[in-house]
């Protein structure tokens, strides 16, 4: 492709010095967007293992960078909730003090993963469909309260999954698929016109043309 190719223009890093000149939402001083989605009132949440009770995540990093592989065939076992709650938390969770508050910097609230200025723009959904202990559905993660929001019958949303990973019709199979979503504002808030650079270095998932970003999470062969 043609090095002057319109589609990798918002991956220059060309327009920082013009940022450093804007007039920004937040050096307006406007409050800054939400952390977290609302929570419908009506929506029933599901208690998560809490972190300090985690009896997995003890596998040196070496080990899982040398084990790490892609897979598309999997044991039909189920996931524990202890795993699906350690993922999550490992994924989007809220880093904490010492007395469990949510650990902060000014506006921000540092998490288990970094994202740039600590804007956090994604929302966690995950499609469960065999979770030992957790009814089969749609959820979305409330990374402030480490629960499951539960939005959607899993029989609603299956079609959907294999059409949105461009028919990799494994993804339905999957005991758990992870979506995650974007809400630009948090980080225009304070990035205004380089803010979709710094949503793309958030993403540590390869490119989906534009999709939601998904990941299938089941135990290997």
């Amino acid at each position: 492709m043609a090095a002057d190719n319109p589609f990798r223009a918002f991956l220059k890093a060309d327009l920082w010095r013009e940022w450093a000149r804007q007039e920004t939402d937040q050096r307006k001083e406007i409050p800054p967007p939400p952390i977290q989605k609302p929570i419908p009132p009506d929506a029933p949440q599901v208690a998560l293992v809490a972190p300090e009770d985690f009896t997995l995540g003890t596998m040196p990093l070496i080990e899982a960078i040398r084990r790490r592989r892609s897979r598309r065939s999997f044991t039909p076992a189920p996931l524990t909730l202890e795993e699906l709650s350690f993922l999550l938390w490992a994924t989007q969770g809220i880093s904490r003090t010492p007395s469990g508050e949510p650990l902060q910097r000014g506006a921000a609230v540092l998490r288990t993963v970094p994202s740039g200025g600590a804007r956090h723009p994604f929302e966690t959904y995950v499609a469960a469909r065999d979770v030992t202990g957790l009814a089969a559905g749609l959820y979305r993660y409330l990374p402030l309260e480490h629960t499951l929001c539960f939005l959607q019958e899993y029989e609603a949303v299956r079609p959907r999954l294999a059409l949105a990973a461009r028919q990799q019709r494994m993804i339905a199979e999957a005991p758990v698929v992870f979506i995650w979503t974007v809400i630009p504002y948090r980080t225009e808030w304070r990035y205004s016109i380089v803010a979709p650079i710094c949503i793309k270095l958030s993403t540590s998932l390869p490119d989906t043309g534009g999709y939601p970003k998904m990941s299938a999470t089941q135990r290997y062969r």
